[in-house]
């Protein structure tokens, strides 16, 4: 038997036939493509994080007022006083030394000093960030949830009253801002109204005068409505995006296929249609998640919460400007590496993604 090599035929060690020389070349190219598409997309994300530290610094430097001025309001300050503040601060340097000040700082993790605390942005930043992570988290994990598994339902049965349903009270959640939600919220439950009595506190994190297992329950009470507020407004986008991107899913002839096999609905849905819609809301998901350390300005501040929101809403009175500067570098970077993540996991989702 001659021992020539088929053509297009690749031969194993042991000398048995193999894969075919194409298919090694496109395994081959993909484990090549793959370190380039991390590498493009790292690259990508650092250039971000350089533009938000340029944005964070000039974009807070036409709020208009004086931070000194804001600082020394209703104190006796003299002129010699005024100017040792701003030399104290930095602020009487030219711009770009400002800034190239800034920068070499921010790279190290030296977000500055804040003006009005009188202490390092970072250490605010990390007293603040638990409780801005637990109410934001919570409400996250919630409304993800809930939008997947209700934005499936609705999809799969397009058309009939349950979608309707869902889709009508989604848009209209959708549409409604979140601080005129919350405010509604405290009416209704906190303040009560009519035979509504209140049954929930208006703000704060806990009343402070209870320990242990009383002290959990406390703040899981005092959460009630913040989470509802954004549960509410968040679960309506996560719905409508997965309902849209399973009907584009839908028509697909693989699905047509799959139940002429008779396999039943459900297994379809689950194991052909789902996944292959989850990309638009995997990159949802995942900026959702950039928002727990952001978390809600808005709801933080209707509610008195004390987290990163309430923290932001008070450097911007002042201004602030190194805790207004670091708060928008840790809320931007946070996005930035949830969009990072999700790139990354695309290949795994779609293994066309990266090749």
């Amino acid at each position: 038997m001659s021992n020539a090599s088929t053509p297009g035929v690749v031969r194993d060690a042991a000398g048995g036939p193999g894969r075919t020389g194409p298919a090694v070349r496109a395994a081959a190219g993909t484990r090549s493509a793959y370190p380039l598409y991390v590498a493009g997309k790292l690259g990508g994300a650092a250039v971000s994080l350089l533009a938000v530290l340029v944005t964070s610094f000039f974009l807070f430097r036409i709020i208009p007022g004086d931070p000194v001025r804001a600082m020394t309001h209703g104190t006796p300050t003299s002129a010699a006083q005024m100017a040792t503040l701003r030399r104290q601060f930095g602020l009487d340097l030219p711009l770009w030394q400002q800034f190239t000040d800034y920068c070499a700082k921010a790279l190290t993790g030296d977000l500055g000093m804040s003006y009005q605390f009188h202490a390092p942005v970072g250490e605010l930043i990390a007293e603040k960030l638990p409780a801005t992570l637990l109410l934001t988290g919570v409400a996250v994990v919630i409304y993800s949830a809930l939008g997947l598994w209700l934005g499936t339902r609705s999809a799969w049965r397009d058309g009939s009253l349950g979608d309707r349903l869902n889709t009508g009270v989604a848009l209209t959640l959708w549409s409604v801002p979140s601080f005129w939600l919350g405010l509604l919220l405290i009416i209704f439950f906190s303040v009560g109204i009519g035979p509504i009595p209140g049954m929930f506190p208006t703000g704060g994190m806990s009343s402070g005068d209870s320990t242990g297992f009383g002290h959990l329950l406390d703040v899981a009470h005092h959460m009630v409505l913040p989470v509802l507020t954004l549960v509410a407004v968040g679960y309506a986008q996560t719905l409508l995006v997965m309902r849209s991107s399973l009907l584009d899913e839908m028509g697909g002839d693989y699905l047509t296929t799959a139940r002429a096999k008779g396999l039943r609905d459900d297994l379809v849905r689950r194991r052909h249609a789902v996944p292959n819609a989850m990309l638009p809301t995997v990159t949802m998901v995942f900026i959702n998640l950039g928002h727990v350390a952001a978390g809600s300005i808005l709801v933080e501040t209707v509610f008195s919460w004390p987290g990163l929101g309430g923290l932001f809403y008070q450097a911007l009175s002042v201004p602030d400007l190194p805790l207004v500067q670091g708060l928008f570098v840790v809320f931007a970077g946070a996005m930035i590496l949830m969009n990072l993540l999700a790139d990354l996991l695309y290949p795994l989702l779609d293994p066309r993604v990266g090749r």
